[in-house]
């Protein structure tokens, strides 16, 4: 196998992180995520084959694949996590990003900056309440910054299709974490460009995935607007993070998995 620039090269709890090397890998990658989309979540969709346990769609084989192994695991069952990346090139391939189904990014592409979708992100549900998504944000930051791709952006989940259960989390975000104009992109699902309801920053908060919160923490901001995803059967709003507005401190931050 090759050299990876993305393994951390010590095992620190256990952990490794590479990028996915032919199709063994590529066909792990899809069932990881079959087990976290169609078994946990429901998801529903013509990318799913149920015979091979796994959730594939036409963006996979253009894009890198970001791998969080547990080598303590059997040897065939350590991929607890993963990321999908695509970049401009890759999109041409594809013809656009997969968010642009459910947002325009418009000013994202009109930015003139160097874009990467992160997308399909999941986690082994054993592995969500430890160190396993620093472990996965900090190769993702090594992937950015060595790549200098200047906007990450993807979307992000809440594992609902309840409008009302969220709420609160989204008109708060709308309110205080909206991207600035030239990086505002919409949701193509305009009934919900502005939720609105009565709520404080704790009751929000307590409502947004761990995911997202990660990106605000790093100085991550929202596109206008929610989107039902109905095949998968959750909401999702687009995660926009200028990295060239970062300050030092923040790189530093996001390349430890902060």
């Amino acid at each position: 196998m090759a050299e990876n620039p993305l393994n951390s090269g010590k095992n620190t709890n256990n952990f490794v992180t590479r990028l996915a090397v032919g199709q063994d890998d590529l066909g792990a990658v899809q069932r990881l995520r079959y087990n976290v989309f169609v078994e946990e979540l429901g998801a529903a969709g013509s990318g799913i084959d149920h015979n091979t346990r796994q959730e594939k769609d036409r963006f996979d084989k253009h894009a890198e694949h970001l791998m969080l192994l547990d080598l303590s695991r059997p040897k065939d069952d350590q991929l607890v996590g993963v990321y999908r990346l695509l970049d401009e090139k890759s999109s041409i391939e594809t013809n656009g990003f997969y968010s642009q189904s459910e947002f325009d990014l418009g000013p994202l592409v009109l930015s003139g900056k160097r874009l990467l979708e992160a997308g399909r992100s999941c986690l082994h549900a054993d592995y969500r309440n430890g160190p396993a998504l620093h472990h996965l944000w900090s190769a993702l930051a090594r992937y950015v910054l060595d790549n200098e791709y200047e906007v990450l952006f993807g979307v992000a989940s809440y594992p609902t299709s309840d409008i009302e259960k969220i709420a609160g989390s989204l008109t708060y975000l709308s309110q205080h974490y909206l991207a600035a104009p030239e990086l505002l992109v919409q949701s193509k699902d305009t009934q919900f460009l502005a939720p609105t309801c009565q709520t404080d920053r704790l009751a929000a908060m307590r409502q947004t995935p761990a995911l997202i919160k990660a990106y605000l923490r790093l100085g991550g901001r929202i596109g206008q607007g929610a989107y039902i995803d109905r095949e998968f059967g959750t909401i999702d709003v687009c995660m926009i993070l200028d990295v060239t507005a970062l300050t030092d401190d923040t790189i530093q931050n996001f390349r430890l998995g902060a």
